[in-house]
């Protein structure tokens, strides 16, 4: 990936994350692929947009969006992180709490919700 595209790609998710007033990071490595296309599957249902990130491109997205303080959510940016978006604040600790039910993952990392 070149420079000019990691740009683009800190860019178009700065705009998402302004956008979006609930974020959820989480762990979801170790997750069979089975498992993460059943995740997802019910991350679409329930309109809540789930996408696997770098860490420092996530970082410099949030360092980028204007009028959010991210800061505290900088800490738990190690590993394996996945960003899952939504429009209502409880619906994601509700998709990751019935999914633990019969998987180990996701671990919620952290949460922002405004």
């Amino acid at each position: 990936m070149t420079k000019q595209e990691k740009n683009q790609l800190i860019d178009d998710l700065a705009v998402t994350l302004t956008a979006t007033d609930v974020i959820y990071i989480a762990d979801t490595s170790e997750l069979s692929a089975e498992a993460t296309s059943d995740l997802r599957r019910n991350c679409f249902k329930k309109n809540v947009k789930m996408s696997v990130v770098k860490n420092t491109l996530l970082k410099k997205a949030l360092e980028r969006v204007e009028g959010k303080d991210f800061t505290e959510l900088y800490d738990v940016l190690a590993g394996p992180t996945a960003l899952m978006l939504s429009d209502t604040g409880n619906v994601p600790a509700k998709l990751i709490k019935e999914f633990r039910k019969t998987h180990e993952r996701p671990i919620l990392k952290a949460a922002y919700v405004e």
